[in-house]
């Protein structure tokens, strides 16, 4: 399996609303529920009106279009890193998943895929 590395800097947020969010950045991720508004974004685009911010993640996805009916996918990701005692953030689209770590684990945690058989592009 494929994993591409994101080149950029990546913040996760909460965000009293929507307004002030950069939707023309490469990439935002916009969760809402009933208690709250969370925002994943470049880490210069986060909004003034972020009530926390957690700054100093770094990303990568599964390359190519994930079907659904595949099972597996990501735990077996996030099982090798935790048993590396290494967190992550996972964001599903439609197509495929995004997998953040944070900055000072993340050249640990792509060592640890590629030794267990993932392809990494840059």
């Amino acid at each position: 399996m494929e994993l591409k590395i994101i080149n950029q800097d990546f913040s996760i947020c909460k965000v009293e609303d929507l307004s002030q969010v950069n939707y023309s950045d490469e990439f935002c991720f916009v969760s809402k529920t009933d208690e709250e508004l969370s925002l994943v974004c470049s880490t210069s685009s986060v909004p003034q009106n972020a009530i926390e911010c957690e700054n100093g993640w770094k990303a990568f996805r599964i390359q190519g279009v994930l079907d659904f009916s595949l099972i597996g996918i990501l735990s077996r990701i996030s099982t090798l890193l935790a048993e590396n005692k290494i967190g992550i953030f996972a964001v599903s689209t439609y197509n495929t998943d995004y997998i953040l770590t944070k900055e000072e684990s993340f050249d640990k945690s792509i060592k640890i895929l590629e030794r267990n058989g993932y392809v990494i592009k840059l």
